[in-house]
C-alpha cells in the first residue's frame, strides 16, 4: 500500500487514527468507490482548482462534480480547474488523479462541500491507485476544520 508521505507525516503529527484499504486499480474516484465497496458520497476526493493567488483544493463526493460557478460565488475569486501541470507539482509523492484530500498536508487551502460533514465514515485517496485511507467521520471534520465549507457540487 502506498500513501503519500507528506500525507502520512500530516496524519501521524494530528494524532488521528485511520487504517488502509487496498482495492483494485481505479483510474477515478467514483470507480475507486465502486470497486472498494464503499458508498460513493463518503469518498472524498480532491479536484485541484488554480486561482491567481495560487491553488485551493475542492473537495465533494466521488460521484459528484465541482460546481465552478457556485464554488467561485463562494470564495469570491476567479477560479478554473488547475492544468495537469499544477496537479503534479502540488502532488508531486501522488500519482496523478490520486491526490488526498488533505490540503493542509500540503500546504494548500482547501474548501469541502457541506454534504461530506457529519459522516459516521469517510474515505480518500491515499496518492495511489489502489489504496484509501479511512477514519472515522468525526476525525475527518477534525482534520478540515480550517477549511471553508459550503455547498458547490452537483451530480455527476
Amino acid at each position: 500500500m502506498t500513501i503519500s508521505a507528506r500525507l502520512k507525516h500530516h496524519l501521524d503529527a494530528e494524532g488521528i487514527p485511520y487504517d488502509m484499504i487496498r482495492h483494485p486499480y481505479a483510474p477515478t474516484a467514483a470507480e475507486c468507490a465502486q470497486v472498494a465497496h464503499v458508498p460513493g458520497e463518503h469518498l472524498a476526493k480532491s479536484v485541484l482548482i488554480h486561482m491567481e493567488e495560487g491553488p485551493m483544493l475542492a473537495v465533494v463526493p466521488s460521484n459528484y462534480l465541482v460546481d465552478l460557478g457556485q464554488l467561485q460565488a463562494i470564495v469570491d475569486r476567479r477560479l478554473g480547474l488547475a492544468p495537469e501541470a499544477e496537479v503534479t507539482e502540488v502532488f508531486n509523492d501522488c500519482d496523478l488523479g490520486a491526490a488526498p484530500c488533505i490540503g493542509e498536508a500540503f500546504g494548500i487551502q482547501t474548501v469541502i462541500d457541506d454534504s461530506l460533514t457529519g459522516l459516521d465514515k469517510v474515505w480518500f485517496e491515499a496518492g495511489d491507485h489502489k489504496t484509501l485511507v479511512e477514519m472515522k467521520g468525526r476525525h475527518f471534520d477534525w482534520l478540515m476544520r480550517d477549511a471553508h465549507h459550503g455547498s458547490f457540487c452537483t451530480l455527476h
